[in-house]
């Protein structure tokens, strides 16, 4: 299965040698064996692979060995190799790796360029430093590319690209970069090798690669191939062969209480990834689980995080045990050490991203486990991703939870203490149900088909929120908490006061200050009476054109003069002058033929 590095057909550079020694890398992937002397020998690849099967190691070393090997060292801002990626989480543990090969590499340089910080910082960097490989996200690529930063001409940089990688190439298409990406290759050479790396293919990842490769060789690795639960066929599986995949049904009003259990039967020593629909549900749930489970340390990571994601994220990965609470954010391509459960808490809105989830744990070859909740209206997703991703889910009974009760009042009394809590329930309850009707398999997991009151129940929900979703529902088995809403103080005590002072305008006036009043739609018209205004609009017009004309008729008004319009003779003159300028341009004439022709045209004008 695995080949030596000095086995793959290519004689690799001392310095690439060396740090491989270094990171204890003696055998290569099969994508490495595969991808690595395709791109060395300068063949453009489009890579599938499972996740963590070494797809940066795959596409680094041939872009070093080109940049190593070059006949004229690349210059201090001369950008040898390109890498992009859908993330900055990726992008820096793309950029981390490539740090320990330049270690060894003192003439060649390298740059992030990522969101989060000011683009001024990195233009900057460009100026005072330069980079002969850069590794960046789309959008500020795009950014330093299209907008006039005369300082650095970031595009003259790009003239002596050796290699191009899309590192989750059909990510940066499900993000919605494809604009971004199609802006970039415009300002990229022709001859340049490309290499697209992903752990799926796309209808739009096969348009990219007509875009922006030349006769790819096309590489796919599966995994050994598995059977399925009735023995009818094998079919290659898309996650490795060490990762065992689990689900449970859990009832709604139980759910947080089993993962609460489930994390404290497993232990604290361990490290988990616990992947949340939304923004709003990873806040509310660290908020929660941090209080109830003091023992273990938690974290938290979303897309709506600034600068603080790259610190919670290099932290994660440093711990030896932990819980991580993410969105899909953290899906793709990132490689954090030792995880060893992945919770899916919520479905993933595509099907994909399921696989990808899993792919954070057992990578290269290390043994991990993932773990999927599911509610008794979502029992056919199992085998919905087993026919659509060729992932195969084991069922495992269901924890007991008998202390549900005794949790949602603990996580309840966490909001009747601080205001915050309780406003990030809301906010989490309400994000979860539009994440759910957004959902790619909406055949499967439904809205509708969800039991909403044992549902907030178990968010820990003090009373139901107004969302239309409730709208004529029966609620009445909801159990709420007799309490009034605007009596829960915030813990923060400069927050308390703004909000005190803002509850006594409302109470004075019925309007809560800042708020701002949601615009009514426009009330749609009924046919017959939108074509009755239109006629009674038409006979206006007329009525006022002819008391117009009445009125000039009697002398009580003027005429209205129409403007003066260019004749045909006029027009004619004008694409004369208009095509001798053309030619001009164009250089077909020269200076003393243009000058000629044109006192000509103004001659002939003159007689006329």
């Amino acid at each position: 299965m695995y080949k030596k590095f000095d086995e793959l057909g290519v004689q690799l550079s001392k310095p690439v040698l060396k740090t491989l020694d270094q990171l204890n890398f003696t055998h290569a992937t099969p994508i490495q064996a595969e991808c690595i002397p395709y791109l060395i020998k300068n063949k453009d690849v489009a890579a599938e692979a499972v996740t963590g099967s070494g797809k940066t190691i795959a596409f680094l070393i041939p872009m070093l060995e080109k940049l190593v090997k070059r006949s004229e060292p690349l210059k201090k801002k001369e950008i040898g190799g390109l890498v992009i990626s859908p993330t900055r989480e990726l992008a820096s543990q793309t950029h981390e790796v490539l740090l320990k090969f330049l270690a060894n590499i003192p003439n060649l340089s390298s740059l992030l360029l990522v969101g989060g910080n000011p683009i001024s910082d990195d233009v900057q960097k460009l100026k005072n430093k330069g980079g002969n490989i850069i590794i960046g996200t789309p959008g500020r690529i795009e950014e330093l590319l299209t907008k006039n930063f005369p300082e650095i001409q970031f595009h003259r940089s790009l003239k002596e690209l050796e290699m191009l990688v899309l590192d989750e190439a059909d990510k940066l298409l499900d993000l919605g970069f494809e604009k971004s990406l199609n802006t970039i290759l415009q300002y990229l050479p022709n001859q340049r090798r490309t290499g697209l790396f992903s752990a799926t293919q796309t209808r739009q990842l096969t348009m990219l690669v007509r875009a922006g490769l030349r006769n790819p060789v096309l590489i796919e690795v599966k995994e050994k191939k598995m059977k399925n639960p009735d023995n009818s066929q094998l079919e290659d599986a898309s996650t490795p062969n060490s990762l065992s995949i689990y689900y449970m049904v859990c009832q709604p009003d139980r759910k947080f209480a089993i993962l609460v259990n489930f994390i404290k039967q497993k232990g604290f020593d361990l490290k988990y990834m616990l992947f949340l629909s939304s923004c709003a549900c990873v806040d509310y749930f660290y908020s929660v689980l941090r209080n109830l489970l003091p023992e273990i340390n938690f974290y938290a990571l979303h897309g709506k995080m600034k600068s603080k994601r790259s610190t919670i994220f290099g932290q994660f990965r440093n711990v030896q045990s932990g819980v991580l609470l993410c969105t899909d954010v953290m899906a793709r391509g990132v490689d954090i050490p030792e995880v060893h459960w992945v919770i899916q808490y919520d479905a993933p809105t595509s099907a994909s991203s399921f696989v990808h989830r899993c792919g954070r744990t057992a990578r290269i070859g290390r043994i991990g486990n993932a773990l999927a909740m599911l509610l008794p209206n979502e029992d056919a997703y199992p085998n919905f991703i087993l026919r659509n991703q060729k992932v195969m889910l084991v069922k495992k009974p269901t924890l007991k939870s008998d202390n549900y009760e005794e949790i949602i009042n603990s996580v309840r009394k966490l909001q009747l203490d601080d205001r915050i809590v309780y406003d990030k329930a809301n906010r989490a309850f309400v994000s979860y149900i539009r994440a759910y009707s957004k959902y790619e398999c909406n055949l499967i997991l439904r809205v509708k088909d969800l039991d909403l009151c044992k549902l907030a129940y178990g968010f820990g929900l003090l009373k139901l929120p107004k969302m239309p979703e409730l709208k004529g529902k029966n609620t009445s088995e909801f159990k709420s908490v007799d309490v009034d809403s605007n009596s829960i103080k915030y813990k923060n005590e400069g927050k308390e006061k703004i909000r005190e002072g803002k509850l006594q305008t409302y109470q004075e006036t019925g309007v809560w200050p800042g708020l701002k009043k949601k615009q009514r739609k426009k009330q749609t018209i009924p046919w017959e009476e939108s074509k009755q205004k239109k006629i009674d609009r038409k006979e206006r017009r007329q009525k006022r054109k002819e008391i117009r004309k009445q009125k000039v008729e009697q002398g009580v008004v003027k005429k209205r003069k129409r403007k003066n319009t260019m004749s045909q003779e006029d027009l004619d003159d004008l694409m004369k002058d208009i095509n001798l300028l053309k030619k001009y341009k164009k250089k077909k004439i020269s200076d003393e033929e243009f000058d000629k022709e044109f006192d000509e045209l103004n001659a002939a004008e003159n007689i006329l």
